[in-house]
């Protein structure tokens, strides 16, 4: 019997873990390398996120979340060798990076009537299969029979100086002490709550990106990946 998660063809590569951990960084390349669609579930949130913000509607209000993540289009646009996020046309890219909608997006997407309707939009833009998709429960709810799953971690203070050097060199005014507590805070929210909390999917690979190169964390995961884009021709 089909759950309506499994896909038609292709492979599904669920990129899991923490705020500032690299995931999209790392889940563009590796699409690039394999050739398949990047999904960024991370950005759609942000994007609700924003629209929230500028509409604003209260969080409590689901039936309003509801019709405001229904009338959001939300669509992924390649430029060059960067990724632009689009909200009903709009270019947010930027708009939906500041540590502001970082924390609203962690408070968003506690609700659950918002994530019940990324869910299934996300599901129908990875359906086709030979899609990176990465997130904080890509491997464990959206996609619990990804062909592959990885859970890409580093240490809170890691993933706060990563984050403080790219807000700096925006040449917004941020201490690295503020932006490490932020990661621990956001961590604190995405890990308590109550639908679809961050956690490692029992069969998802760990990798702890700390002092590793991207370059060798893109190798090790293209290799697995590519392991299993063999036994699957294999098996037809």
């Amino acid at each position: 019997m089909s759950t309506g998660m499994e896909t038609e063809k292709g492979i599904v590569v669920a990129i899991d873990g923490p705020s500032g951990a690299g995931k999209s960084t790392v889940a563009r390349q590796l699409a690039e390398r394999l050739g398949y669609l990047y999904i960024d579930t991370g950005a759609m949130f942000r994007a609700v996120a924003l629209t929230v913000k500028r509409a604003n509607v209260s969080l409590e209000d689901d039936a309003a979340l509801v019709a405001l993540c229904r009338d959001l289009e939300i669509t992924f646009v390649r430029q060059g060798g960067t990724y632009r996020v689009l909200a009903n046309g709009e270019d947010v890219s930027d708009a939906i990076r500041t540590p502001e909608i970082s924390l609203l997006t962690s408070r968003i997407s506690t609700k659950k009537a918002v994530r019940e309707v990324l869910l299934h939009e996300q599901r129908r833009m990875g359906r086709a299969g030979n899609v990176v998709l990465e997130g904080r429960d890509i491997g464990s709810v959206v996609f619990p029979h990804a062909d592959v799953k990885f859970f890409l971690s580093a240490s809170a203070e890691e993933r706060g100086r990563r984050r403080f050097l790219e807000l700096q060199a925006k040449g917004e005014k941020v201490t690295l002490e503020r932006t490490i507590a932020e990661v621990i805070a956001r961590d604190a929210q995405d890990e308590r709550r109550e639908h679809a909390p961050l956690c490692m999917a029992e069969d998802a690979l760990a990798i702890d990106s700390d002092g590793i190169p991207v370059a060798e964390v893109l190798g090790r995961m293209e290799k697995i990946v590519r392991q299993r884009e063999s036994e699957r021709r294999a098996s037809f």
